[in-house]
C-alpha cells in the first residue's frame, strides 16, 4: 500500500497541507462545488442500475426491520483527524446529557428488533454517559459495539476502561488506518501510531483478539483521494504485519471508504481534486451493495437526540422527517419500529456507500 504512486503523492501533499482551517467563504465555495459537480441523483441512479439489471424499476429504496441503534453521543474527540466525516477534536463541546442517554435506552427497550447497540463518536468512551449506555445496553441484551480510535484508552481517567470493556464483553471495533507508523502518524498525528499499538497490546492481554467473547476488528480507510484496496488481501497483510513485529491479534478488518463530506471533502476541496473523486465512486457503483446498506436496518440518533439515517447524513443534518415534514427526535417516538415507514434520506455522498465493494 505505502508503495503505490498515488498513495505516496497523497501522502506527501497531505503532509504539506496539514490540519489548517477553512474559512468560511472557502467552505460555501466547497459547497457549491459540490453542489456543481453533476453527480447523478443517487435514488434515480440506483433505479436506473436494479430496472438495467432485472428489468424491474423499483419504486423507492425502503427500510428492512432495524437491528441497530448508533448513537454517536458526542464529539469531543482527544485526536483531530484529516479524514474526520464528524470534524471531531479536543475543543468540540458537544456532548450527550444522561436525560437523552436514557430515553434512547427507554426506546431500545421498546425495540425487540434491534439486536446490536452501536457507540460511536467522537471518542464515545470519552463521553459522561458512555458506561451508563455501554452497560444497560447489555442488560436489556444487546450486543453493545464500542467504535475506538484506540489512543483514547490511554488519557488520563481511562486507566480502567479497557477492563471494562473487557468485563461487560463490549465488541470493539478500532480505527488504524494503516499497520506501519509513518502513514498512521501523518493521517492522526505524531506518536498515536505507538500509542494505538500500545492500546492494541492493552486489549490483547485482556483476551481481546484471542477469546471469541472479546471480539476485536480493525477499520482501514484510505489516505486520500482512492478507494481501498480488497478486503481479505489486506486483512492478511495487517495480520501478518501486527504480528511479526508486535505480537498483535485481531478478528476482522473492514475497508472504508472515505466520504465525500466535512475534513475530507475540505481535502478534495483544496487539492482541486473533488470532482476527480466523485466520479471515481459513480464509476465504481456495485448494485450488489444497496442490499446491506446501513441506512437499511439502523437508525442513528446524535449527542441531542435527532434521528438520522445514518452517520454521515448526521453530519450533513439530513435529519429524518415525519409525515408532516418535522424533524423526528428520541422525544417523538417510543420504539424504532415507529421508524418503519420514514422515508430513506439520500444525496450524492450515499456514492461512497455504493462504490466498490460497499462501506457500510
Amino acid at each position: 500500500m505505502e508503495n503505490d504512486p498515488d498513495f505516496k503523492l497523497t501522502a506527501e501533499k497531505l503532509k504539506t497541507l496539514g490540519q489548517k482551517q477553512m474559512t468560511k467563504e472557502e467552505r460555501k465555495k466547497r459547497q457549491r462545488a459540490l453542489d456543481d459537480l453533476g453527480v447523478p441523483n443517487f435514488v434515480q441512479f440506483w433505479k436506473q442500475k436494479a430496472e438495467e439489471k432485472t428489468g424491474i424499476r423499483p419504486s423507492t429504496l425502503t427500510r428492512k426491520p432495524c437491528e441497530q441503534m448508533q448513537i454517536n453521543i458526542g464529539l469531543y474527540c482527544n485526536q483531530a483527524c484529516n479524514h474526520c466525516h464528524v470534524e471531531s477534536s479536543p475543543k468540540r463541546k458537544e456532548m450527550m446529557d444522561h436525560k437523552t442517554a436514557v430515553k434512547c435506552m427507554e426506546i431500545l427497550e421498546n425495540s425487540p428488533s434491534v439486536t446490536i447497540l452501536d457507540l460511536t463518536g467522537g471518542a464515545p468512551e470519552l463521553n459522561a454517559e458512555f458506561r451508563y449506555l455501554a452497560a444497560r445496553g447489555k442488560e436489556l441484551g444487546r450486543d453493545v459495539i464500542v467504535r475506538s480510535n484506540l489512543t483514547s484508552l490511554l488519557e488520563p481517567g481511562q486507566e480502567d476502561t479497557a477492563q471494562f470493556f473487557a468485563d461487560h464483553k463490549l465488541h470493539v471495533i478500532a480505527s488504524l488506518p494503516c499497520y506501519s507508523a509513518k502513514n498512521v502518524n501523518m493521517q492522526r498525528g505524531k506518536g498515536v501510531f505507538d500509542k494505538s499499538i500500545h492500546a492494541l497490546l492493552v486489549l490483547n492481554s485482556l483476551g481481546y483478539g484471542k477469546q471469541d467473547d472479546l471480539q476485536l476488528d480493525l477499520v482501514y480507510n484510505p489516505l486520500g483521494g482512492f478507494l481501498p484496496p480488497p478486503q481479505v488481501p489486506l486483512a492478511e497483510k495487517y495480520k501478518a504485519e501486527l504480528m511479526e513485529h508486535f505480537g498483535i491479534e485481531f478478528k476482522q478488518l473492514f475497508t472504508m471508504t472515505n466520504m465525500p463530506i466535512k475534513r475530507f471533502v475540505d481535502f478534495l476541496y483544496r487539492r482541486n481534486e473533488l470532482k476527480d473523486y466523485m466520479e471515481l465512486l459513480v464509476r465504481n457503483y456495485n448494485l450488489d451493495t444497496i442490499d446491506g446498506l446501513m441506512c437499511r436496518n439502523l437508525m442513528n440518533i446524535n449527542w441531542n437526540g435527532q434521528i438520522y439515517d445514518c452517520d454521515f447524513n448526521q453530519q450533513l443534518d439530513l435529519q429524518c422527517q415525519g409525515e408532516s415534514q418535522n424533524r423526528l427526535t428520541v422525544w417523538d417516538i417510543s420504539s424504532l419500529d415507529e421508524m418503519a415507514d420514514v422515508k430513506i434520506r439520500t444525496d450524492n455522498h450515499c456514492f461512497g456507500c455504493t462504490a466498490g465493494m460497499g462501506s457500510s
